[in-house]
């Protein structure tokens, strides 16, 4: 394998630079979990291999991703700042996350597609690293979908239902390895870091109260706030059998806050509102604190098992049910149906017997944490080729 358009000419040979694309910049704390245990694996896969590896996020806000990150960063709009990154680059990655998907609207595909082709255009190579595929409802798009992929220089997706999905479009199986999602082997950060002491306030539980925390993770999702309302009276029958401490964990700064409200609201007993956190670790510690997470956000599940914290996942989509699949679980319910007893036994099962839990799904968490940083090694050992 040759030398890329990018290393010719380099003064220092141990430095690779590399473009990330993804829905970076946009205060998702899902998101910016899957930037920054990208960098996390980018950064170890690259001083193992004797590289220094030098990242280009594309974001939203560049400004506060360079001064979150303590990288560089450029505009994800501006097309002339895309491609100079690109020139100047050793190869771009594509991921993680759904950015291949077009249930939220039409530009997502195109505008990742487009970035994947604008990089072949400036000859370095494309990495697809733990994307989830779909759901993809538009035929047209599932050719270019596959060109994207087959020219890639490595392909990874995040669950088997993506990598059935890029098969059935052409993509030969060979070519796509199942990992899991790049959250999985974020490490928690130091305890003192990102102002550990405000943690501990926010945290801490109030007084001498030492009841087990419940973190829930809720989103919108239905129109007529259904699934809230059944969130609701499932949350309500748990604190009727057991005193327990409900802790709300919003994911995304606004529309998560605002659907925990919706659900605090609907509830007699007392329950609380964390931060929307803008660091991923500062909300994995904040997971990690309690005694069992309620969650409709896959990357709150996925925060869970992380933290070796037992979880229930409420499903919205098949990727919660194939993340928990990993895990030997099943969704405790969905948001078209959620028993309230069925629910609460199942919430006390799990709290009163947390060692039975970690007994059960211990091995696959091991087994996927050592897996999401597989994806890096690889692009890693590409680019010192």
């Amino acid at each position: 394998m040759g030398k890329t358009k990018g290393v010719k000419g380099r003064e220092n040979d141990s430095v690779r630079r590399i473009v990330l694309s993804g829905y970076y910049g946009f205060h998702n704390s899902g998101d910016e979990a899957v930037l920054k245990s990208i960098l996390s694996a980018l950064d170890d896969a690259g001083k193992a291999a004797g590289l220094k590896i030098e990242p280009i996020v594309l974001s939203g806000d560049p400004e506060w991703t360079s001064k979150h990150y303590g990288v560089e960063a450029v505009h994800r709009m501006k097309l002339a700042e895309v491609r100079r990154a690109l020139r100047g680059s050793d190869g771009i990655i594509s991921g993680g996350g759904s950015l291949l998907q077009d249930a939220t609207g039409m530009g997502s595909i195109p505008y990742y597609l487009g970035i994947m082709a604008l990089a072949r255009w400036c000859r370095v190579p494309t990495f697809v690293y733990a994307q989830g595929i779909g759901p993809v409802n538009r035929k047209l798009f599932q050719p270019f979908i596959a060109r994207a992929f087959k020219k890639a220089a490595y392909v990874s997706v995040r669950d088997e239902g993506s990598a059935e999905l890029l098969r059935g479009y052409g993509v030969p199986a060979a070519k796509v390895e199942v990992v899991p999602d790049p959250v999985m082997g974020l490490p928690p950060g130091e305890a003192g870091a990102g102002g550990s002491a405000r943690d501990a306030r926010e945290a801490a539980p109030a007084g001498t109260d030492a009841r087990p925390i419940v973190g829930v993770s809720v989103r919108f999702w239905r129109d007529d706030r259904a699934d809230l309302d059944r969130a609701a009276a499932a949350l309500e029958a748990l604190a009727g059998r057991a005193s327990v401490r409900l802790r709300f964990l919003p994911f995304h700064h606004g529309g998560d806050e605002e659907a925990s409200r919706y659900v605090m609201e609907r509830l007699s007993c007392a329950a609380e509102l964390a931060p929307a956190h803008d660091d991923p670790q500062r909300m994995l510690r904040e997971v990690g604190r309690c005694a069992m997470l309620v969650g409709m956000r896959l990357h709150s599940l996925i925060y869970a098992a992380n933290r070796e914290v037992p979880l229930l996942g409420i499903s919205y989509d098949p990727k919660i049910d194939q993340f928990l699949a990993r895990l030997g679980q099943r969704a405790v319910g969905t948001t078209e149906e959620l028993d309230p007893d069925r629910f609460a036994e199942q919430a006390l099962e799990t709290i009163n017997n947390p060692a039975g839990w970690l007994a059960a799904c211990g091995p696959a968490i091991v087994k996927l944490k050592l897996e999401a940083i597989r994806p890096a090694q690889q692009i890693v050992d590409f680019l010192r080729i």
